[in-house]
């Protein structure tokens, strides 16, 4: 027997695989960080790094990349895809408890603006809750075969946060 199957046979293996989305104009304003710039509306390009993680299918993949446009089960009446560009895709985002909230949404009856109120504004509260999102469109889509286990969320090239599943 070759080595190398020999040293195969002493361990198991973990598989993911990674999706990027990107592409995303999104503005956002932080307002409790009164001592902070990011109490003001500010936009960036912002992306999402998305890692999947479970059993291999008959393909030998983790996750079939274009299931989220393809997909049957959908994420409050979209596809995973559409839902991503409804939430990021030039919008305005802010906290439920802004004191501005009225305003922002004058602005959006107006046709100015594309107002997503969420619960939190933060680099990791957008991560967290695309993990949540589509890991429970994945989990239903692959039959629990798979999940989502980290979600990178990106302002630019510097500035990132991450969630990650908590296994316990």
């Amino acid at each position: 027997m070759p080595a190398s199957e020999t040293m195969d046979q002493n361990f198991s293996f973990k598989y993911q695989s990674t999706k990027v989305f990107d592409g995303f104009s999104t503005c956002f304003r932080q307002w409790r960080s009164q001592n902070s710039h990011c109490q003001f509306l500010h936009g960036y390009s912002i992306s999402f790094k998305v890692w999947f993680e479970g059993e291999l299918d008959q393909h030998s993949w983790v996750w079939d990349f274009g299931g989220m446009k393809r997909a049957k089960t959908l994420i409050d009446g979209m596809n995973p895809k559409e839902w991503m560009h409804y939430m990021f895709d030039h919008t305005v985002i802010v906290a439920e408890d802004d004191p501005h909230l009225s305003s922002f949404y004058q602005l959006q009856e107006q046709g100015v603006i594309q107002l997503r109120v969420l619960p939190a504004v933060s680099a990791e509260q957008f991560a967290q809750l695309v993990l949540t999102k589509l890991n429970a469109f994945v989990q239903i889509e692959t039959q629990g075969r798979v999940w989502v286990k980290r979600v990178e969320f990106r302002e630019h090239e510097r500035n990132s946060a991450v969630v990650e599943r908590n296994e316990s």
